[in-house]
């Protein structure tokens, strides 16, 4: 029997703007799922093929498309408008009272600030420590049109001045639902309006990613580590007989895809074997010869028999290479990447290159540094310790939610009553 003393009805909203957003709530299902919970787990279609598989009940849900999101990233534009997330509550609404879980749980699931409050049912958000208010590593200035037009350095003076007033437009369509639905402002705080939920799951490692505060609105269940169960390319089974091993590439579902033809090219010459993944896109039509594609690799695998990775510096690919004790390389763009990477790289156990200032040239030197650095290898393999935790993402999950659930019966949450 579980710390909750029974099994729960859990419903599991992954937003599949990326697919981090959908892997780490199926982790998290498959983690729960032999505690006996009955599970639903709600994803977009076009992630059925990895999210339909489990111990759950699964269901369609529908989540603006990636290219929409990543779009508004590079413009910094908000990401939702009010319309988007009124229907997004429509249809959890729907789902939550028809399963009728005990628990609801979401990954970037904004609309969830506002359904499960409606329907009365208490909710977790799976996110990382640094988008959470008790944060206090700031924010970082992304690649958007202002760091492409200016100097970096006066770029980054202009957007923290300003940044207080830009994300006004990103917290208002949240704002506007919430009023209409009776429900109190989140104000302009963006870490609050991303991260608003009666209790926070944090998939990081805690040394890494500290939070100030009190602990009782969040509990750190560690990283929740996904790889797709995919057929092997016919290239596997080479032997990696390159001076510097392999090297591991994979932009994700939220890097951009055509820079993968320069990081081959800077990387062509290395006497390294290349191991790249296209994450679904068109491969390049022309690939250097120590190079090795593939649509989909499993990252747990790849980064387990490679020296180095080369990524868009998300939470994801990040935490597989800890994992497996390699330093990283992230071509980053967006705000989450580079937060995420910022305490990895203060470590010693990554470098992050802007995409708006990416050349041949500095991805070569970039990569041969971390591949020839004894201190970027031993930083990666002492945060691999941080991996070794006494207890699993499940008992980790149960203790946060009957925490939750006995504060629950104890008082109602302010975020039911109307202002």
């Amino acid at each position: 029997m579980t710390t909750l003393g029974r099994p729960l009805r859990i419903a599991l909203f992954a937003e599949a703007v990326t697919l981090a957003h959908v892997a780490r709530p199926i982790a998290l299902a498959r983690a729960i799922a032999p505690a006996g919970h009955q599970l639903l787990l709600a994803c977009d279609a076009r992630y059925a093929a990895f999210a339909a598989d489990g111990p759950w009940q699964h269901e369609d849900i529908r989540s603006i498309p990636s290219a929409q999101f990543n779009e508004a990233l590079a413009r910094g534009t908000p990401v939702y408008d009010f319309d988007t997330l009124e229907s997004y509550v429509a249809e959890d609404l729907r789902l939550i009272q028809a399963f009728k879980p005990d628990l609801v749980v979401g990954d970037f699931r904004l609309s969830l600030s506002v359904s499960a409050r409606l329907a009365g049912v208490p909710y977790m958000a799976i996110t990382n420590a640094y988008w959470t208010p008790q944060y206090e590593g700031g924010y970082k200035l992304p690649v958007i049109p202002l760091s492409r037009a200016l100097p970096l350095p006066l770029a980054a003076a202009l957007f923290h001045t300003f940044r207080p007033l830009a994300f006004i437009p990103h917290c208002q369509p949240m704002n506007r639902l919430r009023s209409h639905h009776k429900l109190a402002s989140l104000g302009y705080n963006l870490r609050r309006v991303y991260t608003d939920s009666d209790h926070l799951l944090i998939p990081d490692l805690a040394p890494l990613y500290p939070l100030a505060g009190p602990g009782n609105t969040h509990s750190y269940i560690g990283p929740l580590m996904w790889s797709p169960a995919i057929q092997l390319p016919d290239w596997w089974a080479e032997s990696i007989s390159e001076e510097l091993g392999s090297v591991y590439v994979t932009l994700g579902s939220s890097g951009n895809v055509s820079l993968l033809p320069l990081i081959l090219e800077a990387l062509k010459d290395l006497p390294a074997r290349v191991l790249a993944s296209t994450a679904g896109a068109a491969a390049p039509s022309k690939t250097p010869e120590n190079s090795r594609l593939a649509s989909y690799l499993p990252g747990d695998a790849a980064t387990q028999r490679s020296r180095l990775i080369i990524c868009n510096g998300g939470s994801l690919s990040t935490q597989q290479a800890l994992a497996a004790g390699i330093p990283i390389l992230a071509v980053a763009s967006n705000m989450d990447q580079f937060l995420n990477m910022a305490p990895i790289e203060a470590a010693g156990a990554g470098i992050t290159l802007r995409t708006d200032r990416l050349s041949v040239a500095a991805v070569r030197q970039a990569a041969a540094t971390l591949l020839r650095s004894e201190a970027a290898t031993l930083a990666a393999r002492k945060l691999k310790l941080l991996f070794e935790a006494p207890n699993g993402v499940g008992a980790a999950f149960d203790e946060a939610a009957a925490r939750l659930l006995a504060s629950r019966s104890e008082r109602p949450s302010a975020d039911q009553e109307a202002p």
